[in-house]
Formats: structure tokens, C-alpha cells, sequence
């Protein structure tokens, strides 16, 4: 049996035809990696013996082309540790003839887009998200995960590991999974579903973007909240949807301006239970008007339930979906929130006649999700460890939203209204006579991490202000918070 190599090496073409002798083809190619940094200091490269095999030459050329690059610095030697690439080599080497990694020369405007990819602007530029900190939206209570539950779960199924768990699985999802995630919905969130009706994914964008492929063609019109979430809105602009926006008041997406714009608007996205940005809750009449609508103009709702299971003042609302009786609703959920986002672990509820047509879409998109951290999952809900995680952060965010809001009141006052405070990891400060991006990119040297109000809507924004995440943020440290962000607001 032939032996793996301990190393991988770079593309090297041997012609025996040639007049340049087989070593120094050898040693040219290394040298040509090295210096194009194809190759990376401290990287292993094969040993003699097995490089002489793939290449199908004597391993004496082998031998020489190796001893002048170990001579020349370019590699470093030891008995019983292989050859590795110098670790003392410069980040930077010059060499006259570089190809291969260079980046090549482009052309401003040379280069054929779509319109689609054309209009999107780089997220990761703007300030506020930038870092990590006070106020930062989307940040959870990282320290307060049961890691040990967590890595005992990890440990078992790492022992556990049989052939067939590395072949595709369902493109819908684990098994266990979906039947853990269905018990829970029904059960805690009063959803309608069986376990083949639910879809694993990774995350509610990938939800949403799978749903808007069943659902829209280019130029579909659908309804979205404003203001609303910015990254749902790229999805649906990235499927050629129109979007039209619906405003929020404190009854949630006003159902009737939306039948007003576009009573025929293929779809509704809504997050009816905490909605982002502003946080508040969808009155149970315009629940009711929504799905009316939605049967009436034979239009789907797209439900996006991200934080529904913190709640402070009362029971967590029931979803939508639950409500529905005409399956016009497809629901989304996500453990980004509850357990941690790199997880990258949604799920979607499908009305029964679609199942088909979204596990084609998944199919043809990635074709299933990841086998793994689904069995780990799938244990830590069946085994209680979600449920008791859930209402320890419910309590811990309960106590870190409670000061906020006392915080904002006390330094903020009158002038300061706040919304959304009732549920989810977030709330909304709105402001008046202020700009919120200019303070929110100089809140960013402060380590503030102020999310401005006003990029989260489509047209012009009526209100300014800023979203405040308390997720992340220790009780101790929110008064000072709050107090920085009054000393930027009366700045000038």
C-alpha cells in the first residue's frame, strides 16, 4: 500500500524533453511557489520518497533540488519532523518573474455584473459594525452558554461517528432534528406542523432566500415592512422582487396601506411578534387582516419569527402561522439568537402541498444542510438543555433590558422614545433634531455600537434615532453606556 504523502506539493510539470535538468525543474517549481506564496512559511512539503513517486522520477533529483533549497534558506530540515517552508522567510519576497498569486491587473469597468450584485453596498464598511461592544445588535450572552453540556454533546457524537453519517443526508434536515424542532414549535410557539414539513437551514437569510425562489419571479411585488430589516431586503432585491414598503406603527404593518400600494403584491414579509427594527408587537386585528388578505389575493405571508422566544411582560405571542387555516403562511426560525449565530443552524415550516417544491429549490441551491452539529442540536433540545437555556437568558435579558430602559429615561428623558423593549434582544431609541448616522459613526471611537434608525428604511426615513442591542452587554456596564451616548448626543 502506497503511503499519503506528508505534505502537499506544488504543481510541478517535468519534461524529460526538456535541456533544463530534472533537479533544477524541481527546485524551480518550489522556489517559483515559495516566492509567488502559493506556498506559505511553516507549510509541509512531501518527502523525498513520495514526491519521487508522484512525479514517477528517481528520488536522486529529489534529493539534490531539496538539499539546494534547504541550502538557499527556502526550506528548513529536521529528523523526525519532515521539510517545511522556512519559517524565517520574509512576508515579502521579490523574484523577477512572478506570476500565479499576483493579483493581475483589472481595468475599472471592464467587467460585466448584474444589475442586482451592482447595487449593493459593502455592509462591513459602515462603522457601527465594525466591532464589538455596548449596544451591539444581534450580540448574545456568549458567556452564559452551557458550554459543558454543549462539548460533552460534541464529545459523544465524535465517538459515535459511523460511515453513513459522512454520505448527503435529507435535504430537509436530520430526522431527529425536525422531529425535536416540530415538538418544540407546537408546543412553545403554537405553530401548526408536523416534522416533514419542516426544513433545516442555515439561518433565516438562507430561509428567506429559498422561499423567495419557490415563491417570486423577477419583478414579483411584495410587501415589507418599513422600516425593516436591511438584510431581508437584499435577499428579496438579489431575486429580482419589487419591494413595497408597508409602514410600521405600533400595531405593527399597516395592513391597509398595504392593500392601498398593492392589494395584488405576491407576498407579505412580516416579523409579527418583535418586529425589526422597532420592535413591536402585531395587533391580533392585523393578524387577522393579514391573513384575510393573503386568501383573498392568493398571496403568500413569510413569516420571520428571529426572537420570539424572549419575552418580559407577558407569555410569548403565538406565530402567526398558528392562526392560519388556509396554509398561506411559511413560517422562519432561527437558533442564532437563542444559542449562538455561528451555529448557522434555521429552519423553515412548509405548508404541506410545497414540501416538494422546496426540497427541489434546497437541492438545486446546496443540496442539503450539515450532518453533524444537527445530531448534537437534536440531543441538547430532546434532553431539556434548550428549554433550561432559554429561560436562564429570558431572565438574564429581562434584568439587562430593565436597566437600560431605566438608564435611557434617567439620561435621556422625556425626549427620548423608546420602543420594543417588551421583547427579543433589542430596542429602539427614537430622537428628534438629531442625524443618526453622524452619531452613530462617532459613537463607534467610543465603543458604542449604534445601529442608526434611519438605515433601515427604503425611502426617507421618518424617524431618527438608533437600535440598541443589551444582549451582549453586562448590567454593570450599561450606565456608563447610556452616559457616553448623552455626551454624543449634546456634543456637537
Amino acid at each position: 500500500m502506497k503511503k499519503t504523502p506528508t505534505g502537499i506539493s506544488p504543481i510541478i510539470a517535468i519534461d524529460r524533453r526538456a535541456s533544463k535538468p530534472l533537479h533544477r525543474q524541481v527546485y524551480d517549481a518550489f522556489r517559483t511557489a515559495i516566492v509567488e506564496r502559493s506556498v506559505r512559511a511553516g507549510q509541509r512539503v512531501p518527502s523525498t520518497r513520495i514526491l519521487a513517486l508522484e512525479l514517477g522520477i528517481s528520488r536522486i533529483p529529489i534529493l539534490t533540488a531539496y538539499a539546494q533549497l534547504v541550502g538557499e534558506g527556502y526550506f528548513e530540515s529536521r529528523i523526525g519532523a519532515g521539510t517545511v517552508v522556512s519559517r524565517s522567510l520574509p512576508d515579502q519576497v521579490t523574484f523577477p518573474e512572478t506570476r500565479g498569486t499576483q493579483p493581475a491587473k483589472v481595468q475599472v469597468g471592464s467587467r460585466r455584473l448584474s444589475k442586482r450584485c451592482a447595487n449593493f453596498s459593502p455592509v462591513d464598511n459602515v462603522p457601527w459594525r465594525r466591532g464589538w461592544g455596548a449596544f451591539g445588535v444581534s450580540q448574545v450572552a456568549f458567556g452564559h452558554f452551557p458550554f459543558q453540556v454543549w462539548n460533552a454533546l460534541v464529545t459523544r457524537h465524535c465517538r459515535s461517528a459511523h460511515a453513513k453519517s459522512l454520505d448527503y443526508g435529507d435535504p430537509m434536515g436530520s430526522k431527529d432534528l425536525r422531529e425535536a424542532i416540530a415538538a418544540y414549535l407546537r408546543t412553545a410557539r403554537g405553530v401548526r406542523c408536523e416534522a416533514q414539513q419542516i426544513m433545516v437551514v442555515s439561518g433565516s437569510q438562507q430561509a428567506l432566500d429559498i422561499s423567495a425562489r419557490v415563491f417570486f419571479d423577477p419583478g414579483s411585488r411584495v410587501w415589507m415592512e418599513e422600516p425593516g430589516y436591511r438584510f431581508a431586503r437584499e435577499v428579496l432585491a438579489i431575486n429580482g422582487c419589487q419591494i413595497v414598503p408597508v409602514p410600521v406603527d405600533y400595531s405593527g404593518m399597516d395592513v391597509a396601506v398595504g392593500i392601498q400600494r398593492c392589494r395584488t403584491a405576491r407576498a407579505a414579509l412580516v416579523t409579527p411578534s418583535h418586529q425589526y427594527p422597532l420592535g413591536v408587537t402585531m395587533s391580533a386585528s392585523r393578524r387577522m387582516q393579514l391573513l384575510d388578505w393573503a386568501q383573498n389575493s392568493q398571496s403568500w405571508i413569510i413569516e420571520d419569527d428571529y426572537d420570539s422566544e424572549y419575552r418580559y411582560e407577558s407569555r410569548p405571542i403565538a406565530s402567526l402561522q398558528g392562526l392560519d387555516a388556509n396554509s398561506r403562511v411559511v413560517y422562519i426560525g432561527t437558533f442564532s439568537k437563542v444559542l449562538f449565530p455561528s451555529l448557522r443552524l434555521g429552519y423553515l415550516v412548509v405548508p404541506p402541498d410545497l414540501i416538494g417544491r422546496f426540497r427541489a429549490v434546497r437541492l438545486a441551491m446546496d443540496i442539503g444542510p450539515s450532518h453533524f452539529f444537527q445530531a448534537v442540536l437534536a440531543d441538547f433540545i430532546r434532553e431539556g438543555h434548550f428549554s433550561r437555556h432559554i429561560r436562564r437568558m429570558r431572565l438574564l435579558y429581562s434584568e439587562r433590558r430593565k436597566v437600560l430602559i431605566d438608564c435611557i429615561r434617567e439620561e435621556l428623558g422625556f425626549g427620548a422614545d423608546v420602543t420594543g423593549g417588551e421583547a427579543g434582544m433589542h430596542l429602539s431609541v427614537t430622537l428628534k433634531g438629531i442625524r443618526d448616522v453622524e452619531v452613530a459613526e462617532r459613537a463607534s471611537h467610543e465603543n458604542l455600537w449604534l445601529v442608526p434608525l434611519s438605515t433601515s428604511y427604503i425611502g426617507k426615513p421618518s424617524r431618527h434615532g438608533f437600535i440598541l442591542g443589551f444582549g451582549s452587554t453586562e448590567v454593570k456596564d450599561i450606565p456608563d453606556a447610556v452616559r457616553k451616548l448623552r455626551t454624543l448626543l449634546t456634543s456637537k
